[in-house]
Order: structure tokens, then C-alpha cells, then sequence
């Protein structure tokens, strides 16, 4: 093609002119004014030493020229010092959220509360007690001796027994045979369960006192003990206190169960026992009330109670023969409460 040699003849004779034109090299290679095009074309340096005089004359010509900066010249910027940082670069403030661990609501603390069991027990000799029956009661439990024999407590449990109240001893020298048994036995089957002593007349009552002590181990999951104080036709002794003696008898030997076990003493009596020497008296202490006839507000007026035994003659799977029924004054709620 005609028209693209010569255009390319031309254009290689300018790069020639180009090159004929371009200053001599320095001694270092480098040559002085030249843009990046025009060494480019140059080609490599080639090391050629120069005559001293030429030496002298290059510099001779060669007059550095200052740089002018059109405008006002700029003032570089202060360096501040900076603290080194390592990994992500963190706030100097904490976000509120964690400035501080966050408080946790305290815990409730946790409370075992078990099955309450509606009861299925009968009645050898059952009583119309009308609007009061015990049946309106929530809470319903039994009290046992060695009289009930041997005791299928998981079964008597599901019968209505949600406590149980033990006969442990008598007097200052009498451990019921049954005892032991039966205090593993309700406590093996989730029986709340307490131990109670039939208190003698006859005996010195910080004797007695020590002789339940002995018996009786100390468990904080058990009900307050009970002093059964009631009149006994079968006892040799046929002493007939004041209710003065009666009562700082009572006293002395509650006093140091309540010292040792940490919790006041419950009192069961019967209705003449009660007549003759507790009317009014330890208006602090609770009281278990025997009344099988009526509803104890008939038969024990103005007196307060937290457990009504309304049947000795009571029937239930797990227990042959008869067992005492009785019943807890108040709500589930109230019988948590009470049992801890």
C-alpha cells in the first residue's frame, strides 16, 4: 500500500531528526532535559568516558534553574502523634449498654412443692357436718402409730395422706415400734411428715423433752413437732393438775423442743382436756384440735386452728384397719407456705 509506507517513511526519518538533535549523555548516563519520548528513542546509555576538559565544559554550561510556584505556597500540615493501635480500632467511651455488667433481677428462690392429692378416703362412722365439712378442706393428711401396722405410704399418699403425723414417743422412756418404719416410709414417699409425743403427768417434762429429742431427728423438712396433751384413762397415773401446773408443764418441755428443732411446737388436745385447763392459754402457739362430733368452732369457741382431726374411725387403701383423717386449715397456697 503506497500511502501507508510513506507516511510511515516520514514518520521514521522524524523520529531520526528527533534523535540527531538529543543532547549528549552525562557521565552518569542520564541526559539532562530530556522527556520520557526522547529517551525512550534514545535507547540504553552507554558508558563512554568523556575527556576532562568536556567534563568541565558540561558543567561549566549547566545552570540549574529554580522552580517558581505560581500562588502562595502551601504550609504542610502539623503531624499529630497518635497512640499505636493493634486489631480493631476501639471507642475511648463505652456504649451505655456496656458500660457496666447488666444487673440481673434476683432469683426467686426455688420452692419444692408437692403434688397436693385430693383425697378418696371413707368413713367407718361418717358425720353430716353440713356446710363445714372437712371435704371442703384442700389439704388433707392422717396421723398414724403403731396401731396402723405396716404402711404402704406411695399408696396412702395417693389416697389424700399429703401429711402424716407420727406418734414417736411416750412419757420419758417409750419409743413407739413403728417410728423408724414410718418416718422413712413418708419421707420415701413425698409425705410431708412430723412426729408427735403423748405427754405423761407423771413425768418431769424436761425429761420427756430430752427423751423426744433423742428420738426425733432433726430434719428442717419436717412439721413442727406436737405435744399431745389429752386425759389417759389407761395410764397408772391418776394425778388431776391445776391448769396452772398443766400449763408450766407444757411450757418447759415446748420451750426446749422449740430451742432444739427451731420451730414452735404444735399443740393437739381433745375437747374435756381442753375444757378443764386450756381455755385461753398460749394464744402464740397453734393448736391441733381433736372433734369428731362437730365442726371445731362449735366445740372449742374462739379458739384459732391449723389442723381439725375429724375422724378416728377412717378408711383408706394402704392402711388396714382404721386411721385418723384430719385436715389442714387453708389453701394449697397457704399449706406451701406453711410446710416450707
Amino acid at each position: 500500500m503506497p500511502q501507508g509506507a510513506s507516511a510511515g517513511a516520514q514518520q521514521k526519518a522524524g523520529r531520526l531528526a528527533s534523535a540527531a538533535s538529543v543532547p549528549d549523555r552525562t557521565a552518569s548516563g542520564v541526559t539532562p532535559g530530556l522527556s520520557q519520548t526522547q529517551r525512550e528513542l534514545a535507547g540504553p546509555a552507554t558508558q563512554v568516558p568523556l575527556p576532562a576538559a568536556a567534563v568541565e565544559v558540561a558543567d561549566a554550561s549547566q545552570h540549574p534553574q529554580a522552580l517558581a510556584w505560581a500562588g502562595a505556597v502551601p504550609q504542610p500540615p502539623v503531624l499529630v502523634g497518635r497512640p499505636p493501635m493493634g486489631g480493631m480500632p476501639v471507642p475511648q467511651e463505652r456504649p451505655a449498654a456496656f458500660a457496666a455488667p447488666m444487673a440481673m433481677p434476683p432469683a426467686e428462690p426455688a420452692i419444692l412443692r408437692e403434688r397436693i392429692y385430693r383425697h378418696r378416703f371413707k368413713d367407718a362412722k361418717p358425720i353430716n357436718f353440713g356446710r363445714a365439712s372437712p371435704r371442703n378442706h384442700a389439704v388433707h393428711g392422717v396421723d398414724v402409730s403403731r396401731w396402723q401396722g405396716d404402711i404402704d405410704w406411695p399408696t396412702l399418699r395417693t389416697q389424700g395422706a399429703n401429711f402424716a403425723y407420727i406418734k414417736a414417743t411416750d412419757g420419758g422412756d417409750h419409743l413407739d415400734p413403728m417410728f423408724r418404719e414410718n418416718w422413712r416410709g413418708a419421707h420415701a414417699a413425698g409425705i410431708r411428715r412430723g412426729a408427735y409425743h403423748f405427754f405423761y403427768w407423771c413425768r418431769v417434762a424436761s425429761e420427756q423433752a430430752e427423751w423426744f429429742i433423742r428420738n426425733v431427728p432433726r430434719d428442717p423438712s419436717a412439721l413442727p413437732p406436737v405435744i399431745d396433751v389429752e386425759y389417759n384413762g389407761d395410764s397408772a397415773c391418776k394425778r388431776r393438775l391445776t391448769p396452772a401446773l398443766v400449763r408450766e408443764k407444757m411450757q418447759v418441755f415446748m420451750d426446749r423442743l422449740e430451742r432444739h428443732y427451731g420451730k414452735r411446737p404444735i399443740i393437739y388436745t381433745a375437747p374435756d382436756f381442753y375444757a378443764d385447763h386450756l381455755q385461753g392459754a398460749f394464744p402464740h402457739h397453734h393448736f391441733w384440735l381433736r372433734s369428731v362430733a362437730a365442726h371445731p368452732s362449735k366445740v372449742y369457741p374462739g379458739r384459732n386452728w391449723l389442723f381439725w382431726q375429724y375422724s378416728g374411725s377412717g378408711l383408706s387403701q394402704g392402711v388396714d384397719g382404721k386411721i385418723d383423717l384430719n385436715v389442714f386449715r387453708g389453701s394449697e397456697a397457704d399449706w406451701h407456705r406453711f410446710a416450707g
